[in-house]
Parts: C-alpha cells; sequence; structure tokens
C-alpha cells in the first residue's frame, strides 16, 4: 500500500510538473499583454526554462523521465500493472487517443522548448537581485 501511495504521490508531481511547463508558457505570454509584473520574476524564469531543457535534452538522448522510472518501479513493487514507454506518451495516449512514435514527442518538446526561450527574449524577465523584504512584485 505504501509503494502504491508514493507512486501516487510521484504521479500528482509528474502532473503538476507537465502543467508548470505548459500553463507557465501562457501565462507568461498572457502577462505580456496583460502587463503582469511577475511574468518577469528571475526565478518563476529559470525554473521554468530549465524544466522544458531537462524534458528536451533527455528526450534528444533517449533517456526516460527519471519520474516516470521511480512512479513504474513504485507500481510493480506494490504489484500494480506499469505502462509501457514514457510518461508523456502513455499521457497524450490515455487523454487524447493519441498514439505517435517517440521521435515525434521529442519534436514536439524541442519546439516547445524553442517557444519558451523565445519567451525569453521576448518577454524579459527582470534581472537577478538581492531579496528584499520590500520586493513584492
Amino acid at each position: 500500500m505504501l509503494y502504491l501511495l508514493a507512486a501516487d504521490a510521484i504521479l500528482i508531481i509528474h502532473v503538476l510538473f507537465v502543467a508548470f511547463v505548459i500553463i507557465g508558457l501562457l501565462l507568461i505570454l498572457l502577462g505580456k499583454a496583460r502587463g503582469w509584473c511577475w511574468v518577469r520574476n528571475p526565478w518563476f524564469r529559470l525554473f521554468h526554462i530549465a524544466a522544458i531543457g531537462v524534458v528536451t535534452v533527455t528526450s534528444w538522448f533517449g533517456v526516460m523521465c527519471p519520474l516516470t522510472v521511480w512512479e513504474k518501479a513504485l507500481r510493480q513493487h506494490a504489484g500494480e500493472a506499469v505502462y509501457s514507454g514514457s510518461f508523456i506518451p502513455h499521457l497524450l495516449e490515455k487523454i487524447l487517443y493519441y498514439n505517435a512514435p517517440m521521435w515525434v514527442f521529442t519534436v514536439c518538446y524541442t519546439l516547445f522548448a524553442a517557444i519558451v526561450a523565445a519567451s525569453w527574449l521576448w518577454v524579459r524577465p527582470r534581472p537577478f537581485t538581492k531579496f528584499s523584504n520590500n520586493d513584492t512584485s
């Protein structure tokens, strides 16, 4: 039971990670149009570009996401059936009934990463500064 709870926790973290990457970009672009200062927060932007960067680089090298590996191992220890392949293709297949070779996802990750990188240039983050109690933006 503990293995299954841990696997479910990792799955939730994985979904939140994917949501952060996708929704983060949408919020950056919307924030540019709406004049939201927080979308220029350098820490938010650094974590965002690093997140999609890790996904993209691991896909280039054919490395399965560590969250997927851990979740599958925990589900296997719990005696539960595990899905084959990587998390994102599995999730998309379940949600959209879409099945494609892994290279298609690698291309999609790369294109999404290029858009995130372009957003870094189009919606410039503020410079990194020392944290102060007066910094509310």
